[in-house]
């Protein structure tokens, strides 16, 4: 069964697309917990970084690449931004398609409270 971000990809499911190639799609989040939030899922269907393969490095590095793009184009590259994936239910995987979190636009914090 095709993952949200799976319909989203094809187009059966609109969203506010702000990248996309061959290897990746990039759209915001519906939720977002920053004034920037935008989601960059790799339009082939990898579960979690536990399915990801030697195969995938080249796929993996591309995200990356297309966050870099992504900051600079929102305007959060100078003056930071965060990069988060999650991986399981332990870490809050809320969908199983491996996804990656650009947020930004405001002072982030710590990333995990202390205890």
């Amino acid at each position: 069964m095709a993952t949200i971000f799976t319909r989203i990809i094809k187009g059966e499911i609109p969203s506010d697309i702000v990248y996309r190639d061959e290897q990746v799609t990039a759209f915001r989040d519906i939720e977002p917990q920053a004034p920037t939030h935008v989601l960059i899922v790799p339009n082939k269907e990898i579960a979690t970084v536990n399915d990801v393969t030697p195969e995938d490095e080249q796929l993996v590095g591309h995200m990356f690449t297309v966050a870099r793009l992504i900051a600079e184009n929102e305007g959060v590259a100078e003056s930071g931004y965060r990069l988060l994936v999650n991986c399981n239910r332990d870490a809050n995987q809320e969908v199983f398609h491996l996804h990656m979190h650009l947020f930004g636009g405001r002072q982030l914090g710590p990333m995990l409270a202390r205890r």
